[in-house]
């Protein structure tokens, strides 16, 4: 046993210890061995390893963190269902890369991290009761998906990361940690006969709504970007959006934020679009005319139906349900996710030969077209293949020697 000076945190005495077995003289030199790394490792430390367990870490991560709400509110649901319960009374300064992957390896092969042995997982109804007239049905393990597991280990990653600068631990075993791989994005997106299917169906359930589809398909535009756009931001003499905020709800209760990539970007608008515009404009101040409002550039392009002022927006979750909606009828059925319009807008662009950084740009991916080139790859290599035999066919011909 080796002091190693006062727990930052506690304030207590802190010590190292490690036990050797044995009374014969290899042990007693294996002790001493052990001894000296012991006191080696007090010496290298910048400060004594904290005690505090991974919950504590945990909270205090959470209250100095710059984290959006949005964001946080995600990690509260992982934290308090897996993190917390699993590892939050375990010391910092004891998870260890091992530790780590043990768990992740848990999580993937069953959620509830159990034994094996067959178990009925709840029963129902309160009391006790027979479960086989009842009939509760055996647990059946359901794996945690590979993403939901990269998301825990980058929260712990990252609690671990503010441990190290506040010197409760020497380094944060998550950076070596194995985790689950990221599957390979597959992007679906539908296909110019089904974008003109989901365009004319939005047109038929109302020409507000059909405006906002036909947005999202030319513009690739997130579902927050296009429910926070403004009047304001809309120029349709010089036929260009600028997309500078989103609208998020968390909790039911919404708010206006950065983008994404807390970047502003200027989108063309061809003319189709700007007629459209033109024309949902003119619709909104109509409707605004009725009940005694005048339509400014600080209003919402796209209006709640629950209000008369255009000051709160079309809720992306309410964007999201109602095109999940009209997609499942249409026969046969599309994507239903909005994401896939999206889609749509940049495969269409590579397809037809627009360069990567002018598709990234449109899309608001970050790093200059990676994010873009990794989502996109088989729709690249197609566009380059395509301006290989543009070249090609512009090029001399030569007859063979």
């Amino acid at each position: 046993m080796v002091y190693a000076g006062l727990d930052p945190v506690t304030g207590r005495r802190s010590y190292l210890r490690e036990t050797i077995k044995g009374a014969d003289d290899a042990a007693w030199r294996k002790a001493e061995n052990k001894l000296v790394e012991l006191r080696a490792r007090v010496l290298k430390q910048r400060a004594a390893t904290s005690s505090v367990n991974l919950s504590y870490a945990i909270d205090e991560w959470l209250r100095t963190a710059d984290i959006e709400q949005s964001t946080r509110d995600g990690y509260m649901g992982y934290i308090d269902r897996v993190i917390k319960p699993i590892l939050g009374e375990t010391s910092v300064s004891k998870i260890g890369a091992r530790e780590l992957e043990s768990l992740y390896a848990q999580l993937r092969r069953c959620r509830k991290r159990c034994d094996g042995k067959p178990f009925i997982e709840k029963h129902k109804g309160d009391g006790e009761h027979d479960c086989v007239a009842s009939k509760c049905e055996p647990h059946e393990c359901k794996p945690m998906a590979a993403s939901t597991v990269r998301q825990i280990h980058s929260i712990i990653s990252g609690v671990l990361n503010a441990a190290v600068r506040w010197g409760w631990i020497e380094s944060n075993p998550a950076k070596i940690a194995q985790r689950p791989k990221q599957k390979p994005p597959e992007p679906d997106p539908p296909s110019p006969a089904d974008a003109a299917r989901l365009v004319e169906a939005a047109f038929e359930m109302s020409e507000d709504w059909g405006t906002l589809v036909w947005l999202v398909m030319t513009t690739g535009m997130r579902r927050a970007e296009v429910a926070g756009l403004r009047w304001s931001r809309v120029d349709l003499d010089a036929e260009v959006i600028e997309v500078r905020r989103t609208y998020v709800q968390s909790k039911g209760k919404g708010k206006e934020k950065d983008t994404k990539t807390h970047q502003m970007r200027r989108l063309a608008l061809d003319s189709e679009t700007v007629a459209l515009l033109r024309a949902h404009k003119k619709y909104c101040r109509e409707e605004l005319a009725k009940v005694g409002v005048e339509l400014t550039g600080d209003m919402f392009v796209f209006m709640s139906a629950r209000k008369t002022d255009a000051s709160v927006p079309y809720s992306p979750d309410a964007i999201s349900r109602r095109y999940k909606k009209m997609a499942a009828r249409l026969k046969p059925p599309i994507d239903t996710h909005i994401h896939a319009l999206r889609h749509f807008s940049a495969t269409e662009l590579l397809t037809a030969g627009v360069d990567l950084r002018t598709v990234a740009g449109r899309l608001g991916h970050g790093g200059g077209g990676a994010t873009t080139l990794r989502v996109y790859a088989a729709w690249v290599a197609a566009s380059d293949r395509k301006a290989a035999e543009i070249l090609g066919s512009r090029m001399p011909k030569r007859r063979p020697t």
